[in-house]
Formats: structure tokens, sequence, C-alpha cells
């Protein structure tokens, strides 16, 4: 059997036809497509659904001319197709994580803002020489020892009253997830 023949034959709905056109050339075809893809099972993909609709589109088969050039276009054209498939795919994925970075970031400001209000107001609360004394370290960046000097107290004074700051400020983010936060801004200078 030869290629006329066989497309003759195939035409009439032959499937040992078929057959003998896919063994002809589907590992030809393969070779080819992994040059496009460069990967084998993708190629191998590409060419199976490539003589799906080589079999689909049998009547539409021209007797006097081989299968070779029609069955590389069809071929060449579901890889197009799979690279059109791939890159919307790719686009979509990107728009979703995308969406859900945006998402993320305006949760995430959102819950940062809330944080910022619940802190300014336990900060309010406090006696006014504990705010004092907590503003002038964690503001102003005052050491203990320098508070202490500026407002004519201990050192001991100034850690009791940063001490209740802290009590107070943990105790108003119990419920949160900001324990090392909390325990950063703790920290003795």
């Amino acid at each position: 059997m030869n290629d006329i023949d066989a497309v003759k034959a195939l035409k009439e709905g032959d499937e040992s036809a078929f057959r003998y056109l896919f063994y002809q050339y589907y590992d030809r075809l393969v070779a080819y497509i992994v040059t496009y893809t460069h990967d084998k099972m993708s190629a191998e993909d590409i060419v199976q659904q490539a003589f799906i609709d080589f079999w689909n589109n049998k009547s539409k088969l021209d007797t006097i001319r081989s299968p070779k050039n029609y069955l590389y276009s069809i071929a060449y054209n579901r890889f197009i197709d799979t690279i059109h498939t791939e890159k919307r795919q790719s686009n979509l994925l990107d728009q979703i994580y995308e969406r859900a970075l945006r998402d993320k970031i305006e949760e995430d400001t959102e819950q940062l803002d809330e944080r910022v209000k619940r802190m300014k107001a336990i900060i309010e609360s406090l006696p006014p020489k504990c705010k004092t004394i907590l503003e002038m370290n964690k503001v102003k960046g005052i050491k203990y020892r320098e508070i202490a000097e500026i407002m004519d107290i201990s050192i001991k004074t100034v850690e009791a009253q940063m001490s209740i700051a802290f009590k107070k400020i943990r105790k108003g983010f119990e419920k949160d997830n900001l324990y090392l936060f909390i325990m950063s801004i703790t920290k003795k200078n």
C-alpha cells in the first residue's frame, strides 16, 4: 500500500489505511513537533490530536496527493493552538495571582490600619507619665538612662513605667498574631 492508495481507502472509512498512515508518519511528525516544543511528551500529544483531526476530516482529503504535507500542516497548527491555549492559561493564572496579591495587600493594609488604631488607643489610655516615657523611648529613640536624666527619675522608674506600658500593649494584642511584633517593641534599650 502507498500513501495515495491509503488516502483513497481512508476516505471510504478504512481503519487499516488510517493505521498505515499513522505508522508511516507518527514518528516523523513527533520529531518535527519536538523541534518546536523541545518536549517529546507534549509533541506526542500534539501529533495524536493531529491524527484525530486527520481522521475526522478524511472526507476532505485529496486522493491525488500524498497526505504528508496535510499531516504536517495539521500537526503544526495543533502546536500553534497549544501555544495559544497555554498562553491564555498562563495569562489567566497571572491575572488570578495578581488579583489574589492585590486582595492580600488590601487585606494586610486594612489589618495594619486596625492594629495602628488599636496601638494608638492603648497608648492614649496609659497614665501620663507612662505614656510620656514610652513615647520618648519608642518614638523619639531616647535611651532609658537619658529619659531618667531628662525627667529627673531613676532608671528603675523608667523600666517600671515601660513594663506597665508593655503589659497593657500585650494585653491589648493578646488575641492578635502580633506576638513577635509586640516582643520586638518590648526589648530594652
